[in-house]
Formats: structure tokens, sequence, C-alpha cells
């Protein structure tokens, strides 16, 4: 499974291309979906474009995008830097009227279990996140453990030998814990492509999109969210252990 990550808390002064309103998240995944994307994960913004998990803009940006790709399963960010005007996350999540087919919950925050717990009782699909050996300890003691979409194995160290050693020990622990729940495994900025070919390499699911980086594995900055998928897609074609000149050269 490829998913797409649209947007994240990116600017369009980070790229042109990045979508923020409705319509735009619409188009973006149209188009991802068309270069070959199964899923979307994406953060629905307010009118100035701030990240928020308000329910009238929830419900904007998840019925824009199902009207042009209504079979393709849709996630949401819970992370604690969004702010709902003078919602609380969890109370926002409750006051949901249009609802993701899953969300991603950060393990790192102190209200991940109740978030976790929210997002099931209302019949929507969890992703947890774990961004270090410590997180994925704390998931696996969780009762909702096992009852999770999917694990996501997120790594922000910039240094690639570091980065895959965190998610070794994620894995790890993972392993020992025997749950038997998918695994998607995603690096950001310098750790993109290296943990996305580790990934390949291991048959885990991958993540690619402006969330996590804009450049195209040779280092030139892509077109757009579609490019970024071509190019994974691309790259998953080619057993990841070949040498550099055995790859055939990745185009948008």
């Amino acid at each position: 499974m490829l998913q797409a990550c649209l947007n994240g808390s990116r600017t369009r002064e980070f790229h042109p291309q990045t979508p923020l309103t409705p319509a735009q998240l619409a188009a973006d995944a149209a188009a991802v979906v068309a270069a070959g994307a199964t899923e979307l994960h994406l953060h629905p913004r307010d009118a100035l474009g701030a990240e928020t998990l308000d329910p009238a803009s929830v419900a904007a940006a998840l019925e824009a995008i199902r009207a042009r790709v209504p079979d393709t399963p849709i996630g949401l960010s819970t992370h604690a830097g969004i702010v709902s005007g003078d919602l609380g996350r969890l109370e926002a999540v409750r006051r949901w009227t249009v609802l993701p087919d899953y969300v991603s919950v950060n393990l790192i925050e102190a209200d991940a279990p109740e978030m976790i717990a929210l997002a099931l009782s209302r019949g929507i699909g969890v992703e947890a996140g774990l961004w270090s050996q410590a997180d994925a300890e704390r998931f696996v003691k969780l009762d909702e453990a096992r009852r999770c979409l999917r694990i996501l194995i997120e790594i922000n160290e910039q240094d690639e030998a570091e980065g895959l050693a965190v998610a070794a020990a994620i894995r790890t622990v993972l392993a020992r814990a025997s749950l038997d729940v998918p695994v998607l495994q995603h690096g950001y900025e310098a750790t993109v492509w290296p943990l996305y070919q580790d990934a390949l390499m291991r048959e885990l699911d991958g993540r690619i999109g402006l969330e996590d980086g804009k450049h195209l594995p040779d280092g030139q900055e892509a077109a757009d969210n579609a490019a970024l998928i071509k190019a994974a897609l691309r790259l998953a074609r080619v057993p990841p252990n070949l040498p550099p000149e055995a790859t055939p050269p990745i185009t948008g």
C-alpha cells in the first residue's frame, strides 16, 4: 500500500502546489490516485489556512475529496499542534459529523490512549504513530493496540543510519509483542527515500508526499504530489538492493 500524504503542516511557501482548501485537496487527491496512490492522509485547514479539527472544516474537506475519489480511504491527522478554536482536540473529534476512514494518533502525546479509544468508539480506524522505541513500548501495552488499523513507524531523524536504527528498534518491540497489525514506515525530509526503500525491502507499506518532503530521489524538487507518487512507484518496480547505475532514471 502506498499512501499519499498531501500537505501536513506545510504552506505554499514550502511548495506552491501544497493543497490547502477543500477544492485543492480534492483536485490533488484525484491526481495522486490517478498516479497510483491507494490511500490518502491529510490535514484539513480553516479559512486562514491553519490546520484544524473543526467539524465544519473537516466535513468540507472530506466531502470534496470523496466527490472526486469516492472509493479511496482518507485519513486525518490529530497531532497535538492542531488547534480548533475553543474546542480541545478530543471534543472536536467527538463533534465530527462527517467521519474520515481513519486518523493518525502520535503515541508521544499524553492523551494518545484517549484519542485512540475515542476514534475506535466512533468507528474510525487508527494509525498509531511511533516515533521511538519508547513510543512502541507504550503502544504495545495498550488494550486497543490489536484493534488499530495499522502502525506508523515515523522517523524524524535526519541522519540515514540513525533513522534506520530507530526504525529497527521500533520493529523489534513490535515483533516481540506479536500484534499482527500492518506496518507503514516512512521518513521525513532527508530520510524520506532511504526509509521508503527500506520499507520496500521489508515489504512494509509506504508513504510519500509533500508533508514528508518535496524532493525526488535524485534531489530535484518534485512538481507536485503526483510526481512524488510516480517516483515512489517507479522505485517499487526496481529491487531496492540494485546499485544506482542499474536503477532507471526517475522523472516526474
